[in-house]
């Protein structure tokens, strides 16, 4: 017999979420059709933990996975909005990315023969695609523009007339250059909504200084507080000013679709990578109001709870949080460590940060005797919160990745089938989808250029001017 476990929606298709059936010598995909379950809402199997193809043959005693596919839907929250997307590398298209997942039409303009630059940001590159492009631009559309020409000019102003939402995130000013400064996109269409991104604003001291995610990590706080105590200022290890002010772009783009329902009127957005890093000081920050400190880096421990940061076990790291005198109670249970609950120095949260090193010392000793396995499920059934830390490879193992559909595939004409991760938040009247690959630069010039009126002859033109 051949083990099924089926995540997320496809239960519905399942008769319980963990199934048996004669598998020996069928495929996966076989398997998984026999059941009733549509191969558009499947995005991966998984085959005793690896990752494995629909082809991939089974034997008795192999269990397999099946992750839904947040893929092939219509009717996001988003959907009948057309978004002009000039952006590239990072902080833009990642605004325009999270639109797109939630069923806008995103028309991505690039530059002929060359287009968004992170499509050389390779190695890694999947079938000589760069796997940074793919990772970004997913549900979108691509057409070839040259805003310099007058005839590309021309085009912009008529994608213009027929959208919604407009995202830039050229250097301050450069939008003006082009000719398309606000009171123009304003006139243009009116109803318009233009959201632009940058370092440090459109105007101000900072609008002319280059920014790259490390910069602005290190300008808004994020690295004084990141690192063990004592070492080097550390950058978060993602580019979260980017993908940070992309989020808070997009979220103001929303917030602005809802504002013209009442006023009929677009706006002007001015989204920064250094906003968004303030914003996220958050209780560091509250810390500094209230009394003055400047935090330093705290590592991997909390100022105001103990134990509350990570222990090394036997093969690996594991984080342990307890935030009350109850969670504590359980946990040293959990861990054979009771007589810390008779010990004076441990009676409340007070005395256990004025006693942290006998705390910590007694914890790290038992949980160092431990694999992290054990340490997580000891704690868990405890209901005490705790975690391994994963590496890449765990996280896309872990069984709550895989039932929330956190793992998005697409198929990609040159780069093939495509991972990438999935959309974190899931809508039960208007869902997110994964809907397209990242296209393939000028893919849909013809298409979009049909879409605002041009015809056949006159694409052939624009192309023979070099304006496409």
């Amino acid at each position: 017999m051949v083990r099924v476990i089926a995540h997320g929606e496809l239960r519905q298709y399942v008769p319980g979420k963990i199934v048996e059936v004669h598998g020996e010598g069928r495929t996966i995909g076989e398997i998984v059709a026999a059941l009733g379950v549509p191969a558009e809402a499947m995005a991966a199997y998984i085959l005793n933990g690896e990752q494995s193809e629909a082809a991939t043959k089974v034997k008795d005693g192999d269990t397999v996975e099946v992750l839904p596919a947040i893929s092939g839907g219509a009717g996001g929250a988003l959907e009948g909005i057309r978004v002009v997307d000039l952006t590239r590398a990072l902080a833009g298209p990642y605004c325009t990315l999270m639109l797109a997942d939630h069923g806008a039409d995103v028309v991505k303009v690039e530059l002929p023969g060359t287009g968004d630059e992170t499509r050389d940001w390779a190695p890694p590159h999947i079938n000589g695609v760069s796997a940074y492009y793919l990772m970004i631009n997913r549900n979108k559309r691509s057409i070839t523009v040259d805003l310099k020409h007058p005839e590309g000019k021309r085009v912009l102003e008529r994608l213009i007339e027929g959208c919604d939402v407009v995202v830039e995130n050229f250097s301050p000013g450069t939008l003006e250059r082009l000719g398309f400064p606000p009171e123009r996109i304003r006139a243009i269409q009116p109803r318009a909504i233009l959201c632009r991104i940058s370092g440090f604003g459109q105007d101000g001291p900072g609008r002319a200084w280059p920014a790259y995610d490390l910069i602005v990590q290190g300008m808004g706080g994020i690295m004084s507080l990141t690192g063990q105590p004592g070492g080097v200022p550390t950058m978060v290890g993602v580019p979260e000013a980017d993908m940070i002010a992309g989020m808070f772009g997009a979220f103001a783009v929303a917030a602005a679709l809802h504002a013209r329902e009442r006023t009929g009127l677009g706006q002007v957005i001015d989204a920064t990578m250094i906003g968004g890093q303030v914003a996220l000081l958050s209780r560091q920050a509250a810390r500094f109001f209230a009394d003055g400190t400047v935090p330093s880096p705290e590592g991997n421990v909390h100022a105001s709870i103990v134990p509350y940061q990570t222990f090394r076990a036997a093969d690996g790291y594991v984080n342990v949080c307890c935030g009350n005198n109850a969670l504590f109670e359980r946990m040293c249970r959990a861990l054979d460590l009771e007589d810390l609950l008779d010990d004076p120095r441990t009676l409340d949260n007070a005395k256990r940060i004025a006693s942290r090193d006998h705390v910590v010392s007694r914890v790290e000793k038992r949980v160092g005797g431990m694999t992290k396995a054990e340490v997580v499920r000891r704690l868990r059934e405890a209901n005490v919160p705790v975690g391994p830390i994963s590496d890449l490879g765990e996280v896309f193992a872990d069984p709550v990745v895989r039932h929330l559909g956190l793992v998005a595939e697409t198929d990609h004409p040159t780069a093939g089938r495509v991972r990438s991760p999935g959309i974190p938040v899931r809508m039960d009247g208007t869902p997110p989808s994964v809907r397209r690959h990242a296209p393939v630069l000028g893919e849909h010039t013809d298409a979009v250029l049909g879409e605002i009126g041009y015809s056949a002859q006159e694409i052939a033109g624009l192309r023979r001017a070099g304006a496409v």
